[in-house]
């Protein structure tokens, strides 16, 4: 359980710097350093909810989207959080794989909306 505790309070540190970073005015460095809080967020998050699936709900799941599939199956997520947490992860995967200017501009402007998704699905894993 403390483990848990840990890693939900690493979560919710990087949100607090994911969200203090998109109270910024925008320039590049500014979107670039987003998009990598926003990267090191979504990762703290779904393995926090992948430890408390597997001590809570002993559920089992092994990437960031069977993290985000037994959250919904475990009611943690409704449909619409679910596959907008499933449009999330695709969102980092393209971050941590490859820079394209385009896309860099296209997820900046999706990050308040992965931010707050992000602060309900923490919410829901501290009840």
């Amino acid at each position: 359980m403390e483990r848990l505790n840990e890693r939900l309070q690493a979560a919710e540190k990087a949100l607090r710097t994911l969200r203090e970073i998109l109270k910024e005015p925008t320039s590049e460095v500014i979107r670039d350093a987003a998009i990598l809080r926003f990267t090191y967020t979504f990762e703290t998050v779904w393995k926090a909810a992948q430890l408390y699936l597997a001590e809570r709900e002993e559920l089992e799941a092994g990437s960031p989207v069977g993290v985000i599939r037994a959250c919904w199956q475990a009611g943690i997520l409704d449909e619409q959080q679910t596959e907008a947490a499933s449009r999330m992860a695709r969102d980092r995967n393209l971050t941590v794989h490859t820079y394209q200017e385009e896309l860099a501009i296209e997820l900046y402007g999706r990050l308040r909306a992965h931010a707050d998704l992000l602060s309900v699905w923490l919410e829901r894993l501290r009840r």
